[in-house]
């Protein structure tokens, strides 16, 4: 309390001490934050701002792991979907151009024989025709998923000894054409491994 009309001292104005702190007079001259514990050092600022720091930095880089390991994951789904489609798609066209060489067989067979029977060439023949659009089928299948032109061109080759069977003169040729498409079949599925596996 002041005594005359003076402003009080600072011994005068201080507030009370807290407990443990003894008659100190420069306790009760330090600023009332420092006081109380509520100011920090600058060393806890620079260990905050490290603190702060450090778990930015970890945050970011578990960020772009975790992308780049969604990014291969992605990327190996994406190979492992073309490769079965591949997969499907060359198997599809082997058994298709087999099919087809089959019919086609079937019907030079029923030409050729003593007992022609119209209405049965005919029937081979509307088979034949199916088996042919359904090869085409596996061939479009296959040039859109190959990423080699030289597997196109064998897949397009095992067409042409098909081809020529009706035009085959006897028995042994038909042979001839029947051995050059395996050859070609064989030829396209060798080229087709080296995509798929």
């Amino acid at each position: 309390m002041p005594m005359s009309g003076r402003l009080p001292n600072a011994w005068q104005a201080a507030k009370p001490m807290p407990d443990g702190c003894g008659a100190d007079p420069a306790w009760q001259l330090q600023p009332e934050a420092a006081r109380y514990g509520r100011l920090f050092s600058v060393d806890a600022l620079f260990a905050s701002m490290i603190a702060v720091a450090g778990t930015l930095l970890g945050s970011t880089t578990t960020y772009l792991f975790q992308r780049l390991t969604a990014s291969r994951a992605e990327g190996f789904a994406r190979n492992e979907r073309l490769r079965q489609e591949r997969l499907t798609a060359y198997s599809a066209f082997g058994g298709a151009i087999t099919d087809l060489l089959r019919g086609v067989i079937a019907v030079w067979l029923r030409q050729h024989s003593d007992h022609r029977d119209a209405e049965a060439i005919f029937t081979l023949r509307a088979d034949a025709n199916r088996l042919g659009a359904t090869a085409h089928h596996a061939l479009f299948r296959v040039q859109l998923v190959a990423g080699d032109a030289a597997l196109v061109t064998r897949a397009d080759a095992a067409f042409e000894p098909i081809d020529a069977i009706f035009g085959a003169a006897d028995l042994p040729e038909l042979r001839e054409y029947e051995n050059r498409c395996q050859e070609a079949v064989k030829a396209f599925i060798a080229t087709a491994g080296d995509q798929v596996l």
